[in-house]
């Protein structure tokens, strides 16, 4: 299980990098098409929903690696039991919201294709397409969560940081 999670969150960061060349792409594209006079239209759409894209499926794996941001101010000063009860609930609470965000971004994405819904840029993009990596992402960011819940409670989980460590 262990071999899947990280594979899972690999390929979400790869998505996540992929995503970004997309937005590269796009950029690109759009100073090319200003600087030799041909059209490129829908090119800064395209480059948002990649940006978007990016963001949520980079989610997860930053998750995993420690880099989102914490407040250890507070974490500095306990030990022991409170530490480890403030750590849980704080995940428990973390992990309660990031499933409310992904089943509503899943929602989004179904009413988006149930009402066919579409941009209203030039591009015309039925928007569930680009709304699929936000909810795919969102999906794998609760999935996260959830490990590093199952983490802290079995005492399986590692410190992220040097300060984390410390408190260890």
């Amino acid at each position: 299980m262990r071999r899947f999670l990280d594979g899972l969150y690999a390929a979400s960061a790869w998505l996540a990098g992929i995503s970004m060349v997309g937005v590269l792409l796009m950029v690109l594209l759009t100073i090319l098409s200003r600087a030799f006079g041909f059209s490129a239209p829908g090119t800064d759409a395209y480059a948002g929903y990649a940006m978007a894209g990016a963001g949520f499926m980079a989610l997860a794996s930053t998750l995993k690696a420690g880099e989102h941001i914490r407040v250890t101010l507070f974490l500095g000063m306990l030990k022991g039991k409170a530490l480890k009860s403030l750590e849980v609930t704080a995940l428990l609470i973390a992990t309660m919201l990031a499933g409310f965000l992904a089943f509503y971004a899943c929602r989004l994405v179904w009413q988006s294709w149930e009402i066919d819904d579409i941009s209203i840029g030039i591009d015309a993009t039925p928007l569930w397409i680009p709304q699929m990596l936000m909810a795919v992402g969102t999906v794998i960011f609760f999935i996260a969560f959830c490990d590093e819940l199952v983490l802290e409670v079995t005492g399986q989980r590692k410190p992220r940081s040097l300060e984390d460590a410390h408190h260890e």
